[in-house]
């Protein structure tokens, strides 16, 4: 079973609800690599361990690595820290993320600026294009534990929309063109 992803609606209800239009758009993991936006499925039982996760990380080069759990028991200005990841914003690096346990949900803009929600659990490792227009948040379940990965030192600067005229938003915005 790959990842499930579609596009958003336009309500203004809470951003935990899964906001699937109706009838459901879905998005394929095809279209999602035309964006940039690549998927693996793991065991995350076994993260620890898993000769899978370290031969990707090998093979893209991701030699830092931490773990954050998003809950509001353990995360400190959690109501603060969920609003600044649901700012769209860019990165000047991949994101990578792996979901160790619990569910949430990414948005990124897709090729006609639409929202696409791609909802993540346990096992799901998904990385991001630099240069891509993005933000999170939890689903209603409130929780996940998700491993961050980053080729080098880790760099949390997001810079939030509207941004432009950043060489790597310009660069990914090109790299559409040939898709």
């Amino acid at each position: 079973m790959g990842l499930e992803a579609w596009y958003m609606d336009d309500s203004d209800e809470d951003q935990r609800k899964p906001h699937r239009r109706n009838p459901n758009e879905p998005v394929s993991m095809e279209e999602l690599k035309e964006i940039g936006v690549y998927h693996w499925k793991l065991n995350a039982d076994i993260y620890e361990t898993d000769s899978e996760l370290e031969k990707i990380r090998k093979d893209q080069g991701y030699s830092y690595m931490d773990i954050i759990c998003i809950h509001k028991d353990k995360l400190p200005n959690y109501e603060e820290k969920l609003k600044t990841f649901f700012e769209e914003h860019l990165h000047l690096d991949d994101e990578v993320r792996y979901i160790l346990d619990g569910q949430a949900y990414f948005d990124v803009r897709g090729k006609d600026d639409r929202w696409i929600r791609i909802a993540m659990s346990k096992g799901d490792l998904i990385t991001l294009p630099a240069g891509i227009y993005h933000r999170f948040t939890l689903d209603e379940t409130n929780y996940t534990k998700a491993m961050r990965l980053f080729v080098g030192e880790p760099v949390w600067k997001a810079y939030n929309r509207p941004a432009d005229d950043f060489d790597i938003r310009r660069k990914y915005m090109a790299s559409l063109q040939g898709s």
